[in-house]
């Protein structure tokens, strides 16, 4: 009897196991093959647009939408909620948590107009740094020969966020491995300090239980529902009490200390 079950539940991890693997080489497939059947020549004419930026950010935007929704069918134990406020979020620096690969691809599905900050190596990479540079993203450092496209960056985002744009930032700079918030990069409250934007404080939550960090596959066959919603919005009077970078930093990682308690 023991031994039965023993076998079943060994041939039901490897069941398991197989589904994970599949689920997983489908979604990610849909990056070469959804590119290069699909967007490739999108992209293409969109280089050629007199609004270079906003196209590339609105067709990467649609790429994303549809590998979530490939994400829901193969992964069908996964919900995936978003706060009717959050999609409307627009004009703002927008900072959010970090736990698993997945979060800005689906910052990027939520947003149609958006920059974020990269870090620089993944420039370097062929058509994804192409992709980025072309959509605007910003380098993590200013050194060497991306100082540059930072000034760039910077001299347009004023406008960029007056127009409607969002800046999305992931300020702890990698994925949290406990779940628990790491300490911030300042570099997103002197950008919104800068361009007087108010910022909005996300919360993101369970993607990494669909996708761990230091796992190659998804976790399919689990019950677990993927949120984001807003836990603070700051909105300084930047003409009569500008708050520093520091004091921003503060209330961010204040609101997501309510959320940890």
């Amino acid at each position: 009897m023991e031994a039965t079950q023993a076998r079943n539940n060994h041939l039901g991890r490897w069941l398991d196991r197989c589904i994970d693997c599949w689920a997983t080489l489908t979604c990610w497939a849909w990056f070469i093959f959804g590119y290069f059947l699909f967007f490739s020549w999108r992209y293409g004419a969109a280089a050629f647009s007199a609004k270079q930026q906003a196209r590339f950010q609105e067709i990467t935007n649609q790429f994303y939408k549809i590998f979530f929704k490939i994400v829901r069918v193969t992964a069908p134990g996964h919900r995936i909620l978003i706060d009717d406020e959050v999609a409307a979020i627009r004009s703002a620096v927008i900072v959010c948590n970090h736990l698993s690969y997945l979060d800005p691809l689906l910052m990027i599905a939520l947003f149609q107009h958006h920059k974020t900050i990269v870090k620089s190596r993944f420039f370097g990479m062929p058509i994804f740094g192409w992709i980025m540079r072309k959509s605007g993203y910003l380098p993590a450092t200013s050194e060497g020969r991306f100082s540059n496209m930072m000034i760039e960056q910077m001299e347009q985002m004023p406008a960029f966020l007056a127009s409607g744009g969002n800046l999305f930032v992931f300020p702890e700079g990698t994925r949290s491995r406990d779940g628990k918030l790491g300490p911030l990069n300042r570099g997103a409250f002197k950008i919104a300090r800068m361009c007087r934007a108010p910022i909005y404080v996300l919360q993101i939550q369970n993607t990494d239980k669909l996708f761990t960090p230091g796992r190659f596959l998804f976790n399919t066959r689990i019950k677990n529902t993927i949120s984001v919603k807003i836990i603070d919005r700051i909105r300084p009077d930047y003409g009569h009490d500008r708050p520093s970078a520091a004091q921003l930093e503060q209330r961010v990682q204040q609101a997501y200390a309510r959320m940890e308690a």
